[in-house]
């Protein structure tokens, strides 16, 4: 953590700042009250494993709103119909960003896409504390996204260890080898690569590629951030990586779950 770009700085600072809001306004207890009424994980590894055992890509379908590097990227925002969308055109699950301050996300956006289909979702947001994990159960997540360059190690083990707990897989993020070692000490399957460059925001699916040789079969590589056309995804599978983690490729078309299909299928 004391490599950590700037913007996710200011992102890690904010985020304790919105713990300690949030916390006072509702406690542990009452999540997990809350996570207690709360119906299961829907398998979000499993719904992965099961496209790829088909021979199809399995695609993690953003709900994303803007971003801090583009702005707003879809201004008709309809998180329901957007999943709807996604579901139809063959997504394996969804990602929605729960982030209200950089990404213009919010938990309601997760309960609402969550609720109009059956696909499992991930919290995507920048999880710093054990208070994030039990919110992202309590709203309905199936998985939550830990990030690498956000967290000392023994955090990072800490907040695995409590989402496995409580039913939800995870996704642990990297972004260059030096991550990757931290993310490789964990058990987890989910190993996801983000070709975004967090100090300029520029994206290369190089970052991909060069990572793949210290990963064995048994962990399962998300690649994620500039998957924008069908050539993408095919050197992606030319090199065996079957899961993708899309968003802006998506938000930015018509028809969401159309374009999933054009790109994927």
């Amino acid at each position: 953590m004391s490599k950590i770009p700037t913007v996710l700085e200011k992102i890690v600072t904010r985020k304790f700042e919105e713990i300690a809001e949030r916390s006072s306004q509702v406690t542990v207890d009452e999540l997990k009250a809350r996570i207690a009424e709360q119906s299961a994980p829907r398998g979000f590894v499993a719904a992965l494993d099961k496209k790829i055992a088909e021979g199809q890509a399995a695609v993690i379908a953003e709900v994303k709103k803007a971003s801090p590097s583009k702005g707003v990227i879809r201004e008709n925002f309809y998180p329901a119909e957007i999943a709807t969308s996604y579901e139809k055109g063959g997504a394996a699950c969804l990602s929605v960003l729960t982030d209200k301050d950089f990404f213009q996300g919010h938990e309601d956006y997760l309960i609402e896409a969550r609720q109009a289909c059956r696909l499992p979702v991930i919290r995507k947001d920048f999880i710093v504390d054990e208070y994030q994990v039990y919110e992202a159960r309590a709203i309905g997540a199936d998985c939550i996204l830990l990030i690498v360059a956000c967290l000392e190690f023994e955090r990072l083990e800490q907040l695995n260890t409590l989402a496995y707990e409580l039913g939800m897989d995870v996704l642990v993020e990297v972004h260059d080898a030096e991550e990757l070692q931290d993310a490789l000490k964990l058990p987890n399957r989910l190993i996801g690569i983000n070709n975004r460059n967090l100090h300029n925001f520029s994206t290369s699916l190089d970052t991909t590629f060069s990572l793949l040789n210290q990963i064995d079969d048994s962990r399962l590589v998300v690649t994620e951030s500039g998957i924008h056309t069908v050539d993408d995804v095919l050197a992606m599978r030319g090199h065996s990586v079957h899961a993708f983690l899309v968003g802006e490729a998506f938000m930015r078309a018509d028809n969401p779950g159309v374009k999933l299909l054009e790109m994927f299928n």
